[in-house]
């Protein structure tokens, strides 16, 4: 990852010519070059700039479990993370899969994202942490997805992240209590907060992989190196399992050429892990959350959620088909 490092700061280059039959044949994440402004038309945009190739459903299945468990994480804030652990669980759930979700951030934006009001919850997963006697299920509620729970946060959470300091195996205290729930779920997503302290840590070294919202906007870019060497700690000390399922480029316009440089860059820096499904901006999202529902019930005919659709189908293929 020295590349993400070197890619940083960029000045805008010659766009190089490509030959259109060429770039229609390569149609891969490792192909920055063909990075060209395209019309959807109707179906989610990839990160070469073409409308994405239809991909087939998540094979169904008759059992659930075990669980595989996926951080959203990001020391940015407002790159997606919640949005896109919202709508992927959502979309995973279409498809068959029981999803559990992990508000494991002190603002609860997951929590509020889904219609619950934070300071008349009961138990959160703060409860769960801390109280020996509290188990999972007594702290899991409906999301109102049909397949998908939640574990819920408040602000009560963040003092977590001090009582913490003092207790042995502190960073597996997320792992000992999400144990149980792994024979229940199919997938279990993190909704990281945005930072790189002791709750991500502890989310990381529960996961058994991380997907990366990146906003395509240079600031976004330029903490990238960062998070890396965070999960590659991670992964050499506490959790060797730990592997990056995916970068997903969010909030992305095509419409501008600075979003195009960013994105082209992501996609030269990790090569095959940035995911082919690129979610573009939409007033959908803002408007879904004010509902406190995903976008695939809100607007399910929408790009947006049709992105994710498409995203889950990748996940599934890429992560829990494989």
């Amino acid at each position: 990852m020295d590349q993400v490092s070197d890619l940083l700061p960029f000045a805008r280059p010659e766009m190089p010519a490509v030959d259109p039959g060429a770039a229609a044949a390569a149609g891969t994440a490792a192909d920055p070059e063909v990075l060209i402004e395209a019309s959807a038309a109707g179906r989610p945009l990839g990160p070469t700039g073409r409308p994405m190739p239809v991909l087939p459903d998540p094979k169904p299945i008759t059992e659930h479990g075990p669980a595989r468990v996926i951080s959203m994480c990001n020391q940015k804030g407002g790159v997606g993370k919640t949005t896109t652990t919202i709508n992927l669980g959502a979309a995973l759930a279409e498809f068959g899969r029981r999803v559990l979700l992990v508000d494991f951030d002190p603002q609860g934006s997951l929590s509020v994202g889904l219609g619950l009001n934070p300071h008349e919850m009961d138990m959160t997963v703060y409860n769960l942490l801390m109280d020996r006697e509290t188990r999972i299920e007594d702290v899991v509620v409906p999301s109102g997805v049909p397949g998908m729970d939640l574990l819920p946060s408040n602000i009560d959470l963040s003092a977590a992240e001090v009582q913490l300091v003092h207790e042995v195996a502190r960073e597996q205290t997320l792992q000992r209590v999400l144990g149980p729930a792994i024979a229940h779920y199919d997938v279990i997503l993190i909704d990281c907060q945005p930072s790189l302290g002791l709750l991500t840590v502890n989310a990381l070294t529960a996961s058994h992989g991380v997907i990366v919202p990146l906003e395509c906007e240079y600031f976004a870019l330029r903490g990238v190196a960062l998070l890396k060497n965070t999960i590659d700690k991670v992964q050499e000390r506490l959790n060797p399992q730990l592997e990056i399922d995916g970068v997903l480029g969010t909030m992305f316009d095509g419409r501008t050429l600075h979003g195009r440089e960013v994105l082209e860059r992501l996609v030269q820096a990790w090569e095959d892990k940035v995911f082919h499904t690129v979610i573009r901006r939409t007033v959908k999202f803002s408007d879904s959350t004010v509902a406190g529902e995903p976008i695939t019930s809100y607007a399910s005919e929408s790009s947006g959620a049709e992105a994710y659709r498409q995203l889950a189908k990748e996940v599934a293929l890429r992560c829990l088909d494989a």
